[in-house]
């Protein structure tokens, strides 16, 4: 069931909550998707099967929460998952990102630490702004244009707007410790077209946690979205169970 939730300038963000022990699996999306994605279903209804608690939502603008996409940044959408967790998570949390959504669970986890249990990045993509773009590319986006590039997953091109790229731009995480000192698991596809595993042995570097794996999936690409992919996911789930 789709419920709402009001953000306090009115902004209104869709969600799905299943009630249940341990710490709340709170799913995050990538860029451009949502939580009636693969993954996120596939999460959903593990948990609920096994009696586990579990928060998936929308970004504004994208999905069931209605707004402009164009107006989606990091930061506006790191406020909206505090505020979710502050409404409806009594206790901890583990954090699951997806592709950008994994450098979004870095930026949530910064925010709350005392209630973050674990992370799991699944092609996590901390400061794309930065690598993923050419000089030109990042010329355009700096003087306030928006980009498209082609859409391996769907029939209209990707748009990078001008106010993400430069909110990402401040929110860079590899070049210095990240001060998360939660159990941390990434878990990153060989053929990762998208995010090349060396993101993730960056990752794991610049985590402070002494307590941190990067699981490398052979034949494995950037949706890690196989049987098997979302098999590894559930069982590295279950582990934080406690």
């Amino acid at each position: 069931m789709i419920q709402t939730h009001l953000m306090p300038d009115g902004r209104t963000i869709a969600y799905r909550h299943t009630p249940g022990t341990g710490p709340t699996i709170l799913f995050l999306p990538g860029y451009m998707s949502d939580m009636a994605g693969s993954k996120a279903s596939a999460v959903f209804d593990w948990a609920a099967a096994n009696g586990r608690a579990c928060l998936l939502l929308d970004y504004s603008g994208c999905g069931q929460s209605p707004g402009d996409f164009a107006d989606g940044t990091l930061s506006r959408w790191r406020d909206e998952v505090l505020s979710l967790i502050a409404a409806y998570v009594a206790g901890p949390v583990v954090l699951v990102g997806s592709s950008m959504g994994g450098w979004l669970m870095l930026l949530v986890a910064r925010a709350i630490p005392d209630r973050i249990a674990g992370l799991v990045g699944i092609a996590a993509a901390p400061d794309f702004t930065a690598w993923g773009y050419d000089e030109a590319q990042k010329a355009q986006l700096a003087a306030g244009q928006t980009i498209l590039e082609p859409n391996p997953y769907g029939p209209e091109p990707t748009p990078t707007h001008a106010a993400f790229w430069a909110d990402g731009q401040s929110q860079l995480q590899l070049d210095s410790p990240i001060p998360i000192d939660a159990p941390v698991r990434l878990l990153h596809g060989i053929e990762d077209a998208d995010v090349p595993p060396a993101i993730g042995h960056r990752l794991l570097g610049a985590l402070r946690s002494g307590d941190v794996q990067l699981t490398l999936v052979k034949g494995g690409d950037h949706r890690l979205s196989r049987d098997e992919d979302i098999a590894l996911l559930l069982r590295t789930l279950a582990t934080f169970a406690d």
